[in-house]
């Protein structure tokens, strides 16, 4: 039971107990620190000290080396860049008439996968035809090695983004167990920080191995389709080449219109005229019993 007095005087008690209760509450709220404030990732790069910035460094060069590897590969690895359709058509007419120096010369006036394989095998041309297509398949192998390797690039970019990642990851675990260490769970903020820089610069380095990886296998297949077609382009422009009759043939930079080819000592030039049309100088086409020829001037001997 309560005294009488003290009852009395309970309500006035209840009332400065909670008033009392309330101010200690209000003052404990304005003694206890702020919210930590949330860092940008500008912010978390700087404060992350040397390292870290490397490795971010580190980090945006090599998206920007896949994007600029990706935008290349899309513009380069087309059927109409390693073989355009008008460069077809003309050494088709070219080729057609026996105008050999003039498809070499249109070879190396362009500056493609085509070109570059067919100059190689006109360059050969009279040595046979084993040995313009050994020069088709040499160049053509040569041609396409610097497309893949281009393109492996790409690959290495897959690589080694998540290895850089790692080691930021590492770093940044370093970082956290120090602040564990100095302070305990007093600053989790501090230890949040670090743990944030762990998991930014592991996504980082996946955010840019997986887009590298899935171009390279793409553009892989679409290298490997273009050199395909290439090469049947190739060999069905060089298909119809009269090997025989251009023995000894000097196609190329070195074509001299009024020297004398291998064989022949000077003066007139023998051409059988049921054989051949083409003129064993300049290779250009020739109506059989017309002298000189109208592309080169040579005189030529026409004998039946």
């Amino acid at each position: 039971m309560i005294p009488t007095k003290l009852r009395r005087h309970l309500p006035l008690a209840i009332f400065l107990a909670a008033l009392c209760l309330g101010s200690a509450i209000g003052f404990a709220q304005d003694d206890a620190p702020p919210p930590p404030k949330q860092e940008s990732v500008i912010e978390m790069i700087k404060n992350g000290g040397i390292l870290i910035q490397l490795i971010w460094l580190c980090i945006v060069g090599t998206s920007v080396t896949m994007v600029t590897f990706i935008i290349q590969n899309i513009m380069s690895l087309r059927q109409d860049k390693l073989a355009p359709p008008p460069l077809i058509q003309a050494l088709q007419q070219t080729l057609g008439a026996g105008n050999y120096q003039e498809a070499w010369a249109t070879c190396a006036a362009n500056k493609n996968y085509l070109a570059n394989v067919l100059k190689a095998g006109l360059s050969r041309l009279g040595r046979g035809k084993e040995a313009v297509e050994d020069a088709v398949a040499e160049y053509g192998l040569r041609e396409a090695t610097v497309l893949r390797t281009r393109n492996s690039y790409l690959s290495v970019i897959g690589v080694i983004s998540p290895m850089i990642g790692l080691l930021g990851t590492v770093i940044g675990m370093m970082g956290a167990f120090a602040v564990l260490g100095s302070s305990g769970m007093k600053d989790p903020g501090a230890l949040a920080g670090k743990i944030g820089e762990v998991l930014l610069a592991t996504a980082s380095g996946l955010f840019i191995a997986i887009p590298a990886f899935v171009s390279y296998y793409v553009f892989r297949n679409v290298s490997q389709m273009c050199i395909v077609h290439a090469d049947d382009v190739v060999n069905t422009l060089i298909m119809d080449i009269p090997y025989d009759e251009l023995a000894g043939v000097q196609i190329g930079e070195n074509f001299d219109a009024g020297a004398p080819m291998p064989g022949f000592s000077g003066g007139a030039r023998k051409v059988s005229m049921a054989l051949t049309t083409a003129c064993p100088v300049c290779s250009g086409a020739v109506t059989p019993g017309v002298n000189p020829c109208p592309h080169c001037g040579a005189t030529l001997d026409w004998s039946a």
